[in-house]
């Protein structure tokens, strides 16, 4: 199945892209890979690479993505993006 890359907006196979939820805790709403797809909630995929997560926090995509307000800590995306650059 093709799915959007909320960085660079390319289309690609779902098995090359990571699968993020938000879950909302009572101070943040928290960005969270979903590596085995089976958290609830709205999903949004992204490329595991440094460059389109900056893409999508320069577009302000994950706000559009999962349909909520911000702020967004993707504090967990960075660290699963950050030994790939």
């Amino acid at each position: 199945m093709l799915r959007t890359c909320i960085g660079c907006r390319s289309r690609a196979d779902k098995t090359t892209l990571v699968r993020l939820v938000v879950v909302r805790t009572p101070t943040a709403s928290v960005v969270t890979p979903d590596l085995d797809g089976s958290l609830p909630g709205r999903g949004a995929h992204l490329h595991p690479e440094a460059r389109c997560l900056e893409q999508a926090r320069r577009r302000r995509a994950f706000g559009r993505a999962f349909r909520q307000e911000g702020p967004f800590d993707t504090e967990a995306l960075d660290a699963l993006v950050a030994p790939a650059t």
